[in-house]
């Protein structure tokens, strides 16, 4: 049997605010956006990994009460969630090239166990480190 895990979620506070952010900032497209009810489907996918999408859904009915909505809405809000890891080829490069479309980072790019990473949070506070991958090893 095979399997794949083809969406993981994260939780936001406005969906538009962060299509705006991971499709205007980040570089990332629009894979489904549907609405049902009071319920939005909302995915996103990194262009160079199209078999796999982001969902930026938001705490609430029908899935959450308000109870529950409001706690994961705080914690998303103090950073409290696992932070997300985004590989790039070149951090520094990829920090100029964020920092200039208005990506907010709490971390500069830093040399750390061999490799260079930097920080940055989404509006709606969901932590990332955004990792320098390491120089692929030549075949011997």
């Amino acid at each position: 049997m095979t399997q794949s895990i083809n969406v993981a979620g994260i939780y936001v506070r406005d969906q538009d605010e962060a299509l705006a952010f991971y499709v205007g900032k980040l570089g990332f497209l629009v894979h489904t956006d549907v609405q049902n009810g009071n319920y939005r489907w909302l995915t996103v996918q990194h262009p160079d990994q199209p078999s796999f999408q982001l969902g930026l859904f938001k705490p609430g009915p029908p899935v959450h009460d308000a109870a529950t909505a409001q706690t994961l809405n705080e914690m998303v809000a103090k950073g409290a969630m696992p932070p997300l890891v985004l590989t790039v080829d070149n951090c520094r490069a990829a920090y100029d090239r964020l920092l200039a479309r208005g990506v907010e980072f709490t971390q500069p790019p830093m040399d750390r166990y061999g490799k260079v990473d930097a920080g940055f949070r989404d509006p709606s506070g969901n932590g990332w480190k955004m990792i320098e991958a390491s120089a692929k090893r030549e075949a011997q």
